[in-house]
């Protein structure tokens, strides 16, 4: 039995991630501002689930979380930050808070999940942490640069501790869902019927969780979809903004 453990599973793809996770009969943990969907999985998985109401962007409270979760389960093998912010507002309309808010959950919580799980992962000599990423951090979108550029900046992280730890028994991911119907896409002006089940955008992840590639999508559609998002960035952006206004017109 493995250990996975994830920021912001109490919803959306995260839950639906944590409920697949545990049918293998494995062991999870969630961080999350408010447990109540999750902790409903316990009474069905008895002693294979943990939760911790707790706030990622404070370092100090997600060590906690994460050492109760080693002590416990006495190892973690997968760590998932997939908690997020998303503000849908002009750049204009920003503040400087609003990039601090955004950043310090989708950037600086990543970063803290990191900091936590390391000293445990390199004493095992192995563990996979994976950064829940988005299409637009690729090619950009209207209205959403707070959000966008934060889930440019993990990426970027993703790489540069891929090279930094090489050695070490520990890789880095990106994972790349497709537009989803969850909390945090609520804000887009965009039909439900263009956006995917979180149910299966989770059980496609954790079917596709150890791959050993960078970039984990949920299905091969997926894949294509992200690899045109790299090669042709202002293109697909300018064509998605496109098909946006359309749908909505």
């Amino acid at each position: 039995m493995k250990t996975l453990l994830i920021t912001g599973g109490n919803n959306g793809i995260g839950l639906s991630m944590v409920k697949e996770w545990l049918k293998k009969g494995n062991y999870a943990c969630v961080l999350d501002l408010n447990c109540e969907n999750v902790e409903k999985l316990k009474e069905s998985h008895p002693g294979k689930l943990l939760t911790f109401k707790c706030d990622i962007t404070d370092l100090e409270s997600v060590k906690m979380a994460v050492n109760e979760t080693n002590r416990q389960f006495q190892s973690i093998d997968y760590a998932i930050h997939n908690a997020c912010l998303c503000l849908f507002k002009n750049f204009e309309e920003h503040s400087r808070e609003d990039f601090n808010k955004v950043l310090d959950v989708n950037f600086y919580g990543g970063i803290n999940i990191t900091k936590a799980v390391m000293p445990i992962m390199k004493d095992q000599k192995r563990g996979k942490i994976i950064f829940t990423s988005s299409g637009v951090g690729v090619t950009g979108y209207t209205n959403l640069s707070s959000y966008a550029s934060s889930k440019g900046a993990i990426e970027s992280l993703a790489r540069c501790l891929n090279l930094e730890y090489r050695d070490s028994g520990i890789t880095f991911h990106i994972m790349h869902p497709p537009l989803t119907d969850t909390k945090s896409s609520s804000p887009l002006p965009i039909p439900k019927d263009f956006k995917a089940s979180p149910e299966k955008v989770g059980q496609g992840f954790i079917r596709n969780i150890d791959r050993k590639k960078f970039i984990i999508t949920p299905t091969i559609k997926d894949a294509l979809s992200i690899k045109f998002s790299y090669l042709f960035p202002l293109l697909i952006g300018r064509l998605l903004v496109k098909l946006t206004n359309r749908a909505i017109n």
